[in-house]
């Protein structure tokens, strides 16, 4: 029988062994690629399957692509680069893009950590944790928006520029919005603008609002399809798919649409399982 003096010390290793997979900065990013941030618990909880999404499937936004893509390779090979505001039309790529590139440079150390509105104001303690990694890091933080006097604003702009607790040289802020300024904007608002010497001077509640888009180093934006690079979009995810587009297809695509009130990359993924799945 294993006597207590023997037993102890490999207790104790046990302890330090959990101990250290528990803690945030315990993550092995040689192995996980991608993380969210629980500022509730101040923990980065590992995303064991990322979505993947392989840039040449994304039709339609090339400039934006090369955009993002150069931003991102400068940034993973150590030079200068920005971080980005991915704004427009929803379902037409944004998210998808960040997530295209951070599959690209994922073998050469790049790693995606999702961060919600709720976890804005603790974005200091997140950046403290990431700042010794050997790693180059895109904090993610999709679908932002802002009503009137919300905490996570004034704390994402002082984290884009203005905080001594700001991100170190390997982290990056990549957002999406359907708003270029992130923010709700009121026909009253217009009525504060002065005209100058023929120079336009918006309003004070305009000028806060555009200081926080304007952080952004590097602006995207996205637009609205038409009928024909909806179709071509379909058709290629159906194809993907390894299903024929036979003399139905395009009727039934634009029937899809426009019950969904919408043509876009996403709709047409979606109707692009839909049409798989029933052939």
């Amino acid at each position: 029988m294993t006597d207590l003096a023997t037993l102890l010390p490999r207790i104790e290793r046990l302890l330090d062994r959990l101990d250290h997979a528990a803690a945030p900065h315990g993550l092995d990013w040689k192995t996980i690629r991608a993380a969210r941030w629980a500022a509730q618990t101040g923990e980065l909880k590992p995303i064991l399957h990322p979505q993947r999404v392989a840039l040449k499937d994304l039709l339609a936004i090339d400039e934006q692509k090369q955009q993002v893509d150069a931003n991102t390779r400068q940034f993973v090979t150590g030079k200068p680069a920005n971080n980005v505001l991915l704004t427009g039309a929803r379902g037409c790529g944004k998210s998808s893009l960040v997530k295209a590139v951070h599959a690209k440079y994922a073998p050469r150390g790049l790693r995606l950590i999702e961060v919600d509105k709720a976890g804005l104001p603790h974005l200091p303690d997140l950046f403290d944790l990431l700042a010794d990694a050997d790693y180059r890091f895109i904090v993610f933080i999709d679908d932002l928006s802002f009503a009137e006097h919300e905490p996570g604003y004034a704390s994402l702009k002082a984290a884009l520029d203005g905080s001594l607790a700001g991100p170190s040289d390997n982290v990056l802020i990549y957002a999406t919005s359907n708003r270029r300024h992130l923010m709700p904007e009121y026909m009253a608002e217009n009525l504060e603008t002065r005209h100058l010497g023929g120079e336009v001077h918006p309003g004070e509640a305009t000028e806060e609002k555009i200081s926080l888009s304007d952080r952004f180093g590097l602006w995207v934006s996205f637009h609205s399809m038409d009928q024909d690079t909806y179709l071509a979009i379909a058709r290629h995810w159906v194809e993907t798919l390894g299903v024929p587009a036979d003399d139905g297809f395009e009727r039934a695509a634009l029937q899809w649409s426009l019950g969904r009130g919408a043509r876009n990359g996403r709709v047409a993924w979606q109707f692009a399982r839909d049409w798989a799945g029933k052939k």
